[in-house]
């Protein structure tokens, strides 16, 4: 018996795609990957047909482009695509003119990258992380009413009291919170993936939720939002970007600390944070770190001839 088997070209466009998927939590493994499909099956199915329509068509954009390979195959040209198309998946009721905007936002967050990660290599600009899909998905949201789309939320967590199995629930929340699921077995099955990529960064995951968690019940902000996981992910997607630029503790620990600063004032402005609280945390940072480092160039003596 023959066995089935993928061509080299649909091969490596699926371990592509898989690579963006991985890149939501700035990772690029294959097996990750996987296992985050696998999590959105666990904890959302119907948001799955949109994240792959996003990724697609955001590689799909980036090959037609020309754009590096490389970057295509790291799955650089996935990630802000496929979470675009969850959002649109879970923020509007469904209607003929959901799969065109998904496909409109992915491609453009294409269009949007490429760009910016010209700047990064070439002019040393700040990391996109997942710019293209706030700025997109904001603009999305502020057209819901001219385009006649109907935004319908999706159900938080019900308060309870907060033994040990709510306080593990909460955090494997906050991990899946960064791809809007609220299911823990999701959480765990993300928390693996990330495991199987970078040890390190599975464990800064877990502390960037469980400071998530810690800070908003002793400020006494809503638990059932602090127990859905909603105050712990960007303080996880911080905590795993700079424990990738920095091999010093200080650095993700910072990083988680802005995170849950900046993010309950995106409320007070009547804005939905996404992940930008943990991207300016990281651009603060690290642009920090750049003048740091010429002020002290610049205050060195030059040595004498």
């Amino acid at each position: 018996m023959h066995q089935l088997s993928l061509p080299p070209r649909a091969r490596h466009g699926l371990r592509a795609l898989l690579n963006g998927f991985s890149q939501i939590f700035l990772l690029s493994h294959a097996g990750c990957g996987l296992l985050v499909v696998l999590a959105i099956l666990i904890g959302a199915p119907h948001l799955l047909g949109g994240a792959l329509l996003g990724g697609g068509c955001s590689m799909l954009t980036a090959r037609r482009r020309g754009y590096p390979q490389a970057d295509i195959d790291a799955g650089l040209y996935g990630y802000n695509g496929i979470l675009l198309g969850m959002l649109i998946s879970v923020q509007f009721s469904w209607s003929p003119l959901l799969p065109v905007l998904i496909i409109l936002g992915a491609g453009l967050s294409s269009l949007v990258l490429a760009p910016w990660m010209r700047g990064m290599r070439e002019r040393q600009w700040l990391p996109a992380f997942t710019f293209p899909f706030v700025a997109l998905s904001w603009l999305l949201l502020w057209l819901a009413q001219p385009l006649h789309l109907q935004l319908h939320g999706y159900p938080l967590t019900a308060a309870h009291g907060l033994d040990w199995l709510a306080t593990l629930q909460a955090l494997l929340r906050g991990l899946g919170q960064v791809i809007f699921l609220d299911q823990p077995l999701a959480g765990l099955c993300l928390w693996l993936g990330v495991l199987l990529a970078d040890r390190r960064a599975a464990l800064w995951a877990l502390l960037g939720s469980a400071a998530g968690l810690s800070l908003a019940l002793y400020q006494g902000w809503e638990q059932h939002s602090a127990l859905a996981g909603l105050y712990g992910y960007n303080a996880t997607l911080a905590a795993i970007a700079l424990n990738q630029m920095h091999r010093q503790p200080w650095a993700p620990l910072l990083g988680i600390c802005l995170a849950l600063l900046l993010q309950p004032g995106f409320g007070a402005l009547g804005l939905p944070p996404l992940t930008l609280p943990f991207i300016l945390a990281c651009w603060l940072i690290q642009a920090s770190q750049r003048v740091l480092r010429q002020a002290a160039v610049d205050c060195t003596p030059a040595r004498p001839d």
